[in-house]
């Protein structure tokens, strides 16, 4: 876990998806939605093209599970991670 953050923090696409998978299911982490929209929502905006389109339908399926305030709050981590990461 302690990789794939470092990794995750400096914008690593790759990094970005396998956490929100982590925190998806829970495995080496609490489990959290919202927190795993916010890296598979980043992930998919650093990935190349030729795996955002699949980025996007597992951010997607994570979506589906969170209430309104929910979705805002972690689409707010997301722009606020981006602002200081500032790409």
């Amino acid at each position: 876990m302690q990789w794939y953050l470092r990794g995750a923090e400096n914008g690593n696409a790759t990094a970005q998806y396998l956490l929100g998978l982590m925190f998806d299911k829970g495995h080496g982490v609490y489990r959290s939605d919202v927190i795993a929209y916010k890296w598979l929502n980043l992930a998919a905006s650093h990935a190349t093209p030729d795996v955002r389109g699949y980025y996007l339908q597992i951010r997607d399926s994570v979506a589906i599970k969170l209430t309104p305030a929910q979705l805002a709050e972690a689409q707010w981590m997301s722009s606020n991670f981006v602002a200081r990461l500032g790409r």
